[in-house]
C-alpha cells in the first residue's frame, strides 16, 4: 500500500503562523470546485454535479469499527464503489475505543488518510488549524448533502460560514417510553399523558397485580444511573423543566444540577413513587441498561427504549415467556408547567476530508460521499449488492445468506449515511413493522429536548465533572429513597458549584459564546 502523504500538523500550524492573515481562507478557496467541466467528466450522483473520473485514484479512508470488526479482504460493496467512481478505495477500520489515540498518532507522524471519521474532541481540536477541507463551497454542486442532511447538523460545531466536515447522523429524538399495554388493559387504564397520570399508572402497576400472578412483584418503571448521570429518565426530567444537562437561562447556560426550583418537584415526584413502589426499589444499583432487562423480564411496566431495539429484540424476547405481552408508546408526559420532551442526542462526530491532498482527489471524495447519499448509492451501502446480498422475488425483496456473512451495511452504520431514522431497517423488512417504527419516530420528533452545550468541548468539564457528578447523584439518591429531606437539593447544588461546578459553568459559557460569536 502506498504511503499516505500529508503535511504534518505541526507544519500546518507553522505555515499558518508564517502566512498572512487570510492565508487559510485563500488556501481553502483554492480547493473549491472549478466551474468548468473537463471533456472526460461524467455525471456524478447529483444531476448538477460533474466530476472528471478518467483517472483512477486511490482513496484512503479511515472508519471506526465495533463488535465484529470491519471488512477483511475484498468486499462486493467496495468493488461496486470502485467501479462506479473509478477509484481504488482502501479502508482502514479502527476500533472505536482506539480511534482518538490512532488519529493523534497520525497527526504526529504525517499520516492522516484522505478521508476519515473523527470524534468531537479531535474535530474541535483541529477544526481551526487548516487540517480539514471546508466542504461548504461544494454543497451547491452536490445537492444530495443538503437534501439528505439537515442544515442544523451541518452547522453544529462549525464556525459561521464554514463546514469543516459532514455530520455522522444519529437519530436525535430516537428513544421513547414504552408501556405494557396488556397491563393497562387488565387494569382498565389508559397510557399516561401527564406526569400526574404517569405516577398513577406506575403505582397501579406496582400495587394492582397487573400480571395476574397473585403476587406484588412488579414495579411501574425503572431507570439507570451511570457515571453520575441518569439513563432512561429523560422524559421525566424534561417534564419538570430541567435541562438536558445544560439549559439556556437568559444569556447564560446553566447546569440542570443547579436548577433547584425545578429539581425539588422532580425529586419529590420520584420520592413519592419510590415509597409507593411505582419506582423500582432497586433502581439505585441499576447500570445503564438494567431497566430494559427488567422490562423484558416482565417485572417493570414502563421503560425508555430505542424503538428498533424494542420491536426487533426486546419484545420478541419478552413474548417468548409472556406471549400475551403487548406494548404501546407513551408520548412524553406533560409536566406541571406544560413542559415535555424526549431524550435528544447530539450529532457531534464528523466525516472529514484531508485539506492537504490535491484538489482532484478531494473532489473525487466529495463525489464518493455524495454518491453514498444518492438513491442508488444509499441502497448499496445500506442493503448491499443485488443478487449477492438480496434479491427481488415476486414483487418482494428477500435477504440472502451472504448479507449476514458479508455485513455490507458497515459503511452506512459506522461511517456515513443519510439522516434516516430507519437506518437499521432494510428493504426486506415487514412493512407493518416499518410503519410502526416510523410512527413512533414521528411522534418523538415533535418533542426535541436538546442540550445547547452539546457542541462545546470543555477540558475543565472533562477534568472536574466525573467526581462532582457522582457526589451530586449520591446526594439526590438519598433524597429519592427517603434518607434525606427534599430541601437538601439546595445543598447538593451549592456543593456542586463550590467544588468546581462554577469553573465548569464559566468555561462552558466562554466556549459556547466563542463558537457563536
Amino acid at each position: 500500500m502506498r504511503k499516505w502523504t500529508v503535511l504534518a500538523l505541526s507544519s500546518l500550524l507553522a505555515a499558518g503562523a508564517a502566512g498572512c492573515g487570510n492565508s487559510t481562507n485563500e488556501a481553502q478557496s483554492e480547493s473549491a470546485p472549478a466551474s468548468g467541466s473537463a471533456a472526460a467528466s461524467v455525471a456524478a450522483s447529483s444531476p448538477e454535479a460533474t466530476v472528471d473520473t478518467s483517472k483512477k485514484l486511490t482513496i484512503t479512508l479511515l472508519a471506526p469499527s465495533y463488535a465484529g470488526g470491519g471488512w477483511q479482504g475484498d468486499n462486493a460493496v467496495v468493488q461496486k464503489l470502485n467501479e462506479k467512481l473509478n477509484i481504488n478505495l482502501q479502508i482502514q477500520w479502527v476500533p472505536i475505543a482506539n480511534l482518538a489515540e490512532k488519529e493523534t498518532a497520525m497527526a504526529a507522524s504525517n499520516s492522516f488518510p484522505d478521508a476519515y471519521f473523527v470524534l468531537q474532541n479531535e474535530f474541535t481540536k483541529w477544526r481551526d488549524k487548516g487540517v480539514f477541507l471546508d466542504v461548504k463551497p461544494y454543497l451547491e454542486q452536490f445537492p444530495n448533502f443538503t437534501k439528505y442532511l439537515s442544515e442544523e447538523s451541518l452547522q453544529i460545531e462549525n464556525p459561521a460560514d464554514h463546514y469543516y466536515g459532514f455530520p455522522y447522523y444519529i437519530q436525535d429524538t430516537r428513544d421513547s417510553l414504552a408501556v405494557r399495554k396488556d397491563w393497562l388493559d387488565k387494569l382498565g387504564l389508559q397510557a399516561p399523558t401527564t406526569i400526574e397520570e404517569f405516577g398513577q399508572v406506575a403505582t397501579a402497576f406496582a400495587t394492582q397485580d397487573p400480571d395476574g400472578n397473585g403476587k406484588q412483584d412488579t414495579s411501574g418503571f425503572s431507570f439507570g444511573m451511570t457515571n453520575g448521570s441518569f439513563s432512561g429518565l429523560s422524559p421525566i426530567l424534561a417534564a419538570f423543566g430541567l435541562g438536558n444537562e445544560w439549559i439556556q437561562s437568559g444569556d447564560e447556560l446553566v447546569n440542570y444540577k443547579t436548577q433547584t426550583e425545578q429539581l425539588k418537584p422532580f425529586v419529590s415526584f420520584l420520592r413519592e413513587l419510590y415509597a409507593s413502589g411505582g419506582l423500582d426499589k432497586d433502581f439505585v444499583t441499576n447500570k445503564n441498561n438494567d431497566h430494559k432487562s427488567k422490562f423484558v423480564a416482565s417485572t417493570v411496566g414502563i421503560a425508555e427504549y430505542v424503538p428498533g431495539e424494542l420491536f426487533t429484540t426486546s419484545l420478541p424476547n419478552l413474548q417468548q415467556t409472556h406471549p400475551e405481552a403487548r406494548i404501546a408508546q407513551v408520548i412524553p408526559p406533560v409536566g406541571p408547567d406544560g413542559k415535555q420532551g424526549t431524550s435528544t442526542l447530539p450529532m457531534t462526530s464528523k466525516i472529514v476530508i484531508n485539506n492537504s491532498i490535491d484538489k482532484e482527489k478531494q473532489q473525487r471524495i466529495i463525489q464518493l460521499l455524495d454518491y453514498m447519499l444518492s438513491d442508488e448509492g444509499y441502497d448499496l451501502i445500506k442493503n448491499g449488492v443485488e443478487n449477492v446480498h438480496w434479491k427481488s422475488e415476486n414483487g418482494t425483496f428477500v435477504k440472502l445468506d451472504a448479507y449476514d456473512v458479508d455485513r455490507p451495511q458497515l459503511l452506512s452504520t459506522w461511517f456515513f449515511r443519510r439522516a434516516d431514522p430507519l437506518i437499521q431497517m432494510h428493504k426486506w423488512e415487514d412493512q407493518a413493522l416499518l410503519d410502526q417504527l416510523q410512527q413512533w419516530n414521528d411522534n418523538n420528533a415533535k418533542y426535541a429536548w436538546p442540550n445547547p452545550a452539546a457542541e462545546v468541548v470543555s477540558e475543565v468539564q472533562s477534568k472536574l465533572a466525573p467526581n462532582l457528578n457522582e457526589k451530586w447523584m449520591a446526594a439526590v439518591t438519598k433524597i429519592i429513597v427517603g434518607q434525606a429531606p427534599v430541601d437538601d437539593v439546595d445543598q447538593a447544588a451549592s456543593d456542586w458549584l463550590k467544588d468546581g461546578g462554577d469553573k465548569i459553568t464559566q468555561d462552558i459559557n466562554e466556549q459556547y459564546k466563542k463558537l457563536h460569536q
